[in-house]
């Protein structure tokens, strides 16, 4: 035998529980824990759960759990209840709001529960235990390997017991399995319809309250922001085939570069060039570091100011905006090509970006024809 709990352990309400982490979720259904039960002291109709009713309505009563290897003797206290319970995951005993708990070393299995009680009706005239108070009522809690059984009343003493036993069996009979399953499936139904409630008023409010067609839905990243800047842009992109999507990053990155005064640079004209001619990009563009090295150091390259990608500053060097352009249309992921392309131009152009997109939109409709 373990002694796992033993001294003043607090109630609220006339309550104590024992959990189970793999048990049903505990709501606190007193009615729903006694329901089909002769007993009214240890409610068990709920898996995983254990509803223990007290005299004291509040404060602290002397309280001892006891793990045992088989069913102990009794020990003649007044009031004595019997139910079953099946432990899965770690073990409670929990105080109303769950304040309090201590372990109760359950290993998993089933265990044939004995709730023994003295004093309840002295408690329940004390009703709530001051500090420097005497305990009045006392409980033991033991449990012990065994398969279910129909829960039982050992013992009766008090009044309090008495009231408690008479309301469990007025108590309606408890759901059937097949109840159980209904109301699950029920509750599984509802959150899901809530979910996706949420979820579609979420995409109404990021769309402005007009919803876009499910490509566009599915895009990420660049393709799905600039989708919100010019919805018929980035629709007929998408639906383009993977060669005209490239076709499209490399002349949205010459028109970035065009509207930098980049294309007029020498070295920099040469990576257009390769990347209209399908070409790996030539040095220095194959090492990154060396390319944005030579953009700030040559003094070739013009130096202008656009607006900072957050809206806030007009500093923003219109050149470094730009020149990412090249990069991204060398990407192979067309979708990444088209969408990293068209974010550099976007700040790129700043104030005439919606001009941008038309010109934009008129390439792309060259190229595959009006919808």
């Amino acid at each position: 035998m373990r002694t796992v709990v033993h001294g003043d352990v607090p109630v609220h309400y006339g309550q104590i529980y024992v959990h189970s982490e793999g048990g049903e979720p505990f709501e606190g259904d007193l009615t729903a824990c006694f329901a089909g039960q002769r007993n009214g002291l240890c409610g068990a109709a709920v898996a995983g759960t254990l509803f223990l009713i007290t005299g004291l309505h509040t404060g602290d009563v002397e309280f001892t759990a006891e793990v045992h290897e088989s069913e102990p003797p009794g020990t003649g206290a007044q009031d004595v209840v019997e139910a079953s319970f099946r432990a899965e995951g770690r073990a409670r005993l929990v105080t109303w709001g769950g304040e309090d708990w201590w372990d109760l070393e359950l290993a998993p299995g089933d265990y044939r529960v004995r709730y023994s009680a003295t004093a309840m009706d002295a408690g329940r005239e004390q009703d709530t235990r001051l500090d420097g108070e005497p305990a009045r009522d006392q409980y033991l809690l033991q449990f012990w390997p065994a398969p279910p059984a129909p829960d039982a009343v050992l013992r009766r003493h008090s009044a309090t017991a008495a009231y408690w036993h008479d309301f469990a069996r007025k108590l309606p009979p408890p759901p059937t399995p097949e109840e159980l399953a209904e109301a699950r499936e029920a509750r599984r139904r509802t959150e899901e319809e809530a979910r996706a409630k949420a979820k579609h008023e979420q995409l109404l409010r990021e769309w402005d309250g007009e919803l876009p067609g499910e490509e566009i839905l599915r895009l990420r990243g660049a393709l799905r922001q600039l989708a919100k800047q010019d919805r018929a842009l980035i629709g007929a992109a998408v639906a383009a085939p993977p060669e005209i999507q490239r076709a499209l990053a490399r002349w949205v990155a010459r028109r970035t570069c065009e509207r930098a005064g980049l294309d007029a640079v020498g070295w920099i004209a040469d990576g257009l060039r390769a990347l209209e001619e399908d070409r790996p990009l030539p040095p220095p563009f194959d090492d990154r570091q060396a390319a944005w090295d030579r953009l700030l150091s040559d003094p070739g390259v013009p130096h202008t100011l656009v607006r900072t990608p957050d809206g806030r500053h007009d500093n923003a060097l219109q050149q470094a905006m730009a020149f990412p352009a090249i990069f991204a249309a060398a990407e192979i992921d067309p979708h990444k090509a088209l969408g990293q392309a068209l974010s550099a131009a976007t700040v790129t152009f700043g104030a005439d970006r919606a001009a941008f997109f038309a010109e934009a939109r008129a390439e792309l409709t060259s190229r595959t024809g009006p919808p």
